[in-house]
C-alpha cells in the first residue's frame, strides 16, 4: 500500500482545547502487524520507563514515564489517544476507530498523524497505510461525556 491512501477522516465531538477525530473507515491492523504493535506498547508501558498505556480498548500516550509513589502518573500527563477495538473485523486484527490529543498534546504540537506514527512505528506503518474497514458496530463517541 502506498503513503498516499488517503483517509477519511471527520472531527469529533471534543472537549474543549482537545482534537478528536473520528477515522472513518476504521483502520485495520491485520494480525501480524497487530502483534508487532502491541508488543511494542507492551514493552513501551508507562510502568517501565515506557511512555504507553495500553488496554483492550485505548492506547494512551503520556509525555513521560509514569513517576508518582508505587508506579502511578505522578508527574506524566496524557498527550493523546487511539481508541481501538481487538478482533475487528477479524480475529487478531486490532482496528483504529477514533484519535484523541489533549490539549496538552496539541500545545506541544502533537497531531493525529503524528500520534498515530508514534503508534505504529514497530511496524513501519502510518494511519494512512493501513487498509480500511467500514464497522457498524465501532462505537461513534464517548458515551460518558456530554
Amino acid at each position: 500500500m502506498s503513503e498516499s491512501f488517503s483517509t477519511s477522516v471527520a472531527a469529533g465531538a471534543a472537549a474543549p482545547g482537545e482534537h478528536s477525530e473520528i477515522i472513518r473507515p476504521a483502520a485495520v491492523l491485520e494480525s501480524r502487524v497487530a502483534a508487532q504493535v502491541l508488543t511494542w506498547l507492551r514493552e513501551s508501558d508507562v510502568s517501565h520507563d515506557g511512555v504507553w498505556n495500553a488496554s483492550a480498548s485505548l492506547w494512551q500516550r503520556y509525555d513521560r514515564p509514569w513517576d508518582g509513589p508505587g508506579g502511578t502518573r505522578g508527574t506524566s500527563s496524557l498527550v493523546g489517544s487511539l481508541a481501538v477495538m481487538y478482533d475487528a473485523p477479524n480475529r487478531y486484527e486490532v482496528t483504529i476507530y477514533k484519535v484523541t490529543i489533549t490539549p496538552l498534546g496539541v500545545a506541544a504540537n502533537w497531531t493525529v498523524k503524528r500520534l498515530c506514527e508514534d503508534a505504529l512505528s514497530p511496524a513501519g506503518l502510518t494511519l494512512a497505510m493501513l487498509p480500511r474497514a467500514n464497522l457498524a458496530n465501532a462505537p461513534l463517541g464517548d458515551p460518558f461525556r456530554r
